[in-house]
């Protein structure tokens, strides 16, 4: 019986770790989402790998068009001229280049990688052909809608040599509301939660820039040269080089997506199964935080139910308890959709149904994220848009 009050105990201790972290993560969103400087404005190179029509790819690839940044370049980068997106990306060239701040477009072509994830040998190639006076690399990905004052609030952080790269994240907007793309959004939301002023963050490739001369430094074009993931890698050797990694609140991008049940749980397990493999640690600290959202709620609740079976008096202690962890859930839920209801207010008409998802739905979300957590933790093979990869290291690859 004392070991089960002790697992109160720690379960009171870790609501309360709990809270207090997502209440000083949403206090920091909040102070600084909504900003423009300018005054760190280096000449920066704007890399997008692209692969296929993404949805909404025609909306996303002209928001990069129309950033308000003073001194940068597009340079979008396919495997081959064969790719679906190559052509549509010149014709978006053609009808906004004279409409654009940038001061050059390029849509070049990086063959088919031999070593490295696809994506990232498209980077390497786009580093590559930017321009040789280029003192930043900013990256996005083709699923990402970005805001005019992104770029600027991007760059801003690096004008502080503490800061080895500067990350957004992304916000799932669903275009359908069915199961899986609410998932999809609220998994993400959860994860992106988790992101604020703190040693923990990780850049997210999809939004992230870095300074050239650290870019070098810490040695990505060789870390790159055999890995699947651009941005844990590049996060695991910015902080093994002594420096941070600085979240914007300001880079939120919305990515517009609808996926069915199949591609959902592909998704999850590669994400799951690449941050296993990658950052072990992490994965494990998951892990760990999902099997006790789990138990918190349902474990605290069958153990009440079985001593008030038995006559035992203070049953009522852990039903309180399972409770209690309800409410958390039910609370950090709140908070986070009140966040991202100030920072995407325009896409709220969109956003909703997967909001009240979930809040109302705690509990049923902390199970399918430990189905998606359990699932990675077997093989090492994942495919990504329609390539399959079998991880060895975190950075070495094969292609299959």
């Amino acid at each position: 019986m004392i070991f089960l009050y002790a697992l109160v105990a720690a379960s009171l201790i870790a609501e309360a770790l709990a809270v207090w972290l997502v209440i000083r993560n949403y206090r920091y969103v909040l102070r600084k989402f909504d900003r423009s400087r300018t005054s760190y404005c280096p000449k920066t190179s704007l890399i997008i790998p692209c692969k296929g029509f993404d949805t909404e790819f025609e909306k996303n690839i002209s928001s990069f068009y129309a950033l308000d940044y003073s001194d940068y370049e597009l340079i979008f980068v396919t495997e081959s001229r064969q790719d679906s997106a190559y052509n549509h990306l010149l014709e978006i060239k053609e009808k906004l280049q004279s409409k654009t701040a940038a001061f050059k477009i390029s849509v070049v072509v990086a063959g088919v990688s031999k070593r490295a994830g696809q994506k990232i040998h498209n980077q390497l190639f786009g580093c590559a052909a930017a321009d040789r006076d280029s003192e930043v690399f900013a990256f996005a990905d083709s699923d990402a809608c970005v805001k005019p004052n992104w770029l600027n609030e991007l760059v801003y952080p690096l004008r502080r040599e503490k800061n080895g790269i500067a990350s957004g994240y992304r916000w799932y907007v669903p275009l359908k509301n069915n199961f899986a793309t609410i998932a999809l959004s609220v998994i993400n939301a959860k994860v992106a939660q988790l992101l604020g002023s703190t040693i923990f963050n990780y850049a997210w490739g999809g939004s992230m820039a870095v300074r050239v001369d650290v870019f070098k430094k810490i040695g990505m074009e060789k870390i790159w040269q055999n890995a699947v993931s651009d941005d844990l890698t590049i996060s695991r050797a910015v902080k093994k080089a002594g420096l941070k990694v600085y979240f914007v609140p300001a880079c939120f991008v919305a990515s517009y997506e609808k996926y069915d049940f199949p591609r959902f749980l592909e998704f999850a397990r590669r994400q799951f199964l690449i941050t296993r493999i990658i950052t072990p640690g992490t994965w494990m600290f998951g892990f760990i935080t999902s099997l006790y959202s789990v138990f918190a709620l349902w474990g605290f609740a069958a153990i009440a139910l079985y001593l008030k079976s038995t006559g035992f008096a203070n049953w009522y202690i852990f039903l309180l308890t399972a409770l209690l962890s309800a409410s958390g859930q039910f609370f950090t839920a709140a908070l986070r959709q009140k966040m991202i209801l100030e920072v995407f207010y325009s896409d709220w008409h969109r956003l909703k149904v997967a909001a009240f998802a979930d809040v109302l739905a705690g509990p049923l979300w902390s199970l399918i994220i430990l189905y998606c957590i359990i699932s990675s933790s077997i093989g090492r093979t994942i495919q990504w848009r329609g390539i399959k990869y079998k991880l060895i290291s975190p950075t070495e690859v094969i292609r299959i």
